[in-house]
């Protein structure tokens, strides 16, 4: 998701950027939303406690052995963990940001803003240890349970994040990307149906008019997305937008691409019609299955602030091109085929 031209582009622009903003003003930075990274977690707080206090990094080594029975696989851990809490590391990571914590005045007594910093991306990565290792065991128990959990740890990150810069006489300002499905408020479509709340959801409950939701639709183009969850990148042909869907009501309208404003201020200004199909298309595209694993019905006006869309989308560019993504491409004729 993250390893292309595109995000490689903006993180060269955004650093150009933010090296010609004069010393005083606060620079914009790119921070992890996402639990997935468990052992990279682990590792970043004992490289942290490295430097400052060498026992507690001693100590939080001890704990975070308990998983290197399980390998690098967090999956398999996840399938043990959840048979017994006796077979769980849940004890050792909860432990682990209670003991940071607990030393946190002791590490912030260093050096100032800098220690800050540190402290907190260590607090943070143990929190991702915590939360993922909770993930993982509940993988097995359906997922109503992991989706709420991941989302709700997004959303407790960004709420952290905001802390802390405000702490540090900051008055933050946050943009989330992510997708569709996590943005896009949980109750106006069928994942509230199903239990489901998500990123967008829990930021208005807890922000209310300060946060506004955008989403993004396309109608037809090309994606790079797998077959299969951790299968390999492919270029895929996105198929037009299926009767009764929003993606063929914005087609209809003729503008290749448009911002669409349906609430200002947190006020509705623009009335779409309810209960219309909504593509979501994430790691996985399987065109061969659409209407059941990739459409689904919501009320766009009460999902979204406002939509961007782009009647015909570029499939992001891997910074390694896989032998999947290359025979992907179209010929310069296509789709003419001459």
């Amino acid at each position: 998701m993250w390893r292309n031209a595109d995000i490689l582009d903006l993180v060269g622009w955004l650093r150009n950027y933010t090296s010609q903003l004069p010393g005083l003003i606060p620079k914009p930075g790119v921070y992890g939303l996402d639990l997935y990274s468990l052992h990279a977690s682990m590792d970043a707080v004992i490289d942290y406690l490295d430097k400052i206090d060498p026992k507690a990094a001693s100590q939080a080594r001890e704990r975070y052995s308990c998983f290197e029975h399980f390998g690098d696989d967090p999956q398999a851990y996840g399938m043990t963990a959840s048979q017994h809490h006796s077979l769980s590391c849940e004890d050792e990571v909860v432990q682990q940001v209670a003991e940071l914590q607990r030393h946190a005045a002791d590490f912030l007594s260093r050096d100032g803003k800098i220690a800050a910093d540190e402290l907190f991306f260590a607090e943070q990565n143990a929190r991702v240890a915590q939360n993922a290792e909770h993930y993982y065991r509940a993988m097995y128990r359906g997922r109503p349970s992991t989706w709420n959990l991941r989302d709700t740890h997004m959303v407790d990150t960004l709420d952290n994040l905001f802390q802390h810069l405000e702490q540090q006489g900051e008055r933050p300002k946050a943009i989330v990307w992510a997708h569709n499905s996590h943005l896009g408020d949980a109750r106006a479509t069928q994942m509230g149906e199903r239990g489901e709340l998500n990123v967008g959801q829990l930021v208005r409950e807890r922000h209310g008019r300060e946060a506004v939701l955008v989403g993004f639709t396309t109608y037809t183009g090309t994606v790079t997305a797998a077959s299969d969850w951790g299968g390999s990148a492919e270029r895929k042909r996105v198929r037009p937008g299926m009767d009764d869907s929003y993606e063929l009501m914005f087609h209809d309208v003729g503008i290749p691409q448009f911002l669409l404003v349906i609430r200002r201020n947190g006020d509705l200004v623009e009335e779409l019609k309810p209960a219309h199909l909504e593509r979501a298309i994430g790691v996985i595209y399987r065109p061969e299955t659409e209407r059941w694993s990739h459409y689904f019905h919501a009320s766009l006006s009460q999902q979204f602030d406002a939509i961007i869309h782009f009647d015909e989308t570029r499939a992001v560019e891997p910074l390694e091109r896989t032998v999947q993504w290359q025979e992907g491409e179209f010929p310069e004729t296509y789709p003419s085929g001459l």
